[in-house]
């Protein structure tokens, strides 16, 4: 569910002295699994076909969205946004891709494509040994008026993404990092609103994100769990198989 947005974030020192004590990172990560649906249901899950919204309103634009996953390593995305056209992005098998009205057809490279790669995985939050190669809880700040650990997940390469989860609840509240791309590096930030439960998972089904000084929400509607996705869907588009093929083509310096 990868994904963007910019701010400062602050740990409180008071409570670092109230709770010297922080559980782990891995027992965090762990909890919000078992919170929101527990092992079993995660693994059940092999393919997954979201619809959703997306909304600028400070730009008053609107837009659908779909996107179809399969485990382990396919990601398909159109979107049609207003004004705008057709926003088409995907990981196959390791190849990270765009294709945009505004840039043009491209192959994601270097730590954009990495932080795709991850982003795309299905049941991310379920697969996270595979993705980082540590968890660490930093301290405490509050998001929307509760207290969160905050959790520091650091990949095997590329820039740490900070987690924070409800002390109570359990649950992510927010998600920052630095985003890459082709404009460079983004500082992004993302709040999970009002959770709900899609194929037994509880799903936040609202996602503030914040990034180079816009702000839009994504607004799930439905989640089809394991249905039955014609492999073409994940085929790479003609343009970026001929970009693929013409940079083979290209001779070594």
């Amino acid at each position: 569910m990868t994904r963007r947005v910019a701010v400062l974030l602050f740990a409180l020192a008071p409570a670092f002295a109230a709770d010297p004590a922080l559980p782990s990172g891995a027992s965090l990560m762990d909890r919000y699994i078992d919170v929101t649906g527990g092992k079993a249901a995660y693994e059940k899950h092999k393919s997954a076909v979201e619809t959703g919204r997306m909304e600028f309103a400070a730009l008053g634009l609107k837009g659908t969205l779909v996107t179809y996953s399969a485990d382990p390593d396919e990601y398909y995305s159109s979107m049609d946004l207003d004004g705008v056209g057709r926003i088409d992005m995907g990981v196959t098998h390791g190849v990270a891709w765009e294709n945009n009205p505004l840039t043009g057809p491209r192959v994601k490279s270097g730590e954009e494509r990495l932080q795709a790669i991850r982003e795309a995985r299905l049941n991310s939050s379920y697969h996270w040994r595979d993705l980082y190669q540590k968890a660490e809880t930093t301290g405490l700040e509050t998001v929307d008026g509760e207290d969160c650990y905050k959790v520091e997940l650091t990949p095997a390469e590329g820039k740490p993404v900070m987690m924070y989860f409800g002390k109570e609840s359990g649950l992510l509240k927010k998600t920052t990092l630095v985003a890459a791309s082709q404009m460079g590096d983004i500082p992004a930030e993302l709040i999970a609103q009002e959770y709900k439960v899609f194929g037994g998972i509880l799903t936040p089904s609202k996602v503030l994100q914040k990034a180079a000084g816009q702000e839009f929400t994504i607004t799930i509607d439905s989640v089809k769990d394991d249905v039955e996705i014609p492999p073409e869907r994940f085929a790479l588009p003609a343009v970026i198989q001929a970009l693929l093929d013409s940079a083979k083509d290209k001779p070594e310096k």
